[in-house]
């Protein structure tokens, strides 16, 4: 199944996301189920994440959230994780 988690960061944060990011990028490399991801983009500045992610149910999903190095960094405002259907590309 396929979930889409889509993450706004605080406002003031991009500081916290740079010091995050390599980790950010490790935990998808490494987790193995991210199919398509990159940041949210506003006024230039990156301000969030759109996430991907091919797992087996939403607790999946949400876990693997849990789990992201932005997050535990306290970089996020909100994060949101939905099933998503592929209809395009």
């Amino acid at each position: 199944m396929l979930f889409a988690v889509i993450c706004r960061d605080k406002p003031g944060h991009l500081p916290v996301r740079q010091a995050t990011r390599d980790a950010h990028l490790e935990y998808i490399r490494t987790t193995g189920v991210v199919t398509m991801a990159g940041p949210l983009v506003e006024g230039g500045q990156m301000c969030g994440s759109l996430i991907i992610l091919e797992v087996g149910g939403l607790a999946d999903a949400e876990a693997w959230a849990a789990g992201d190095p932005y997050k535990a960094a306290g970089l996020f405002e909100s994060v949101t994780v939905i099933e998503w259907k592929k209809v395009i590309g």
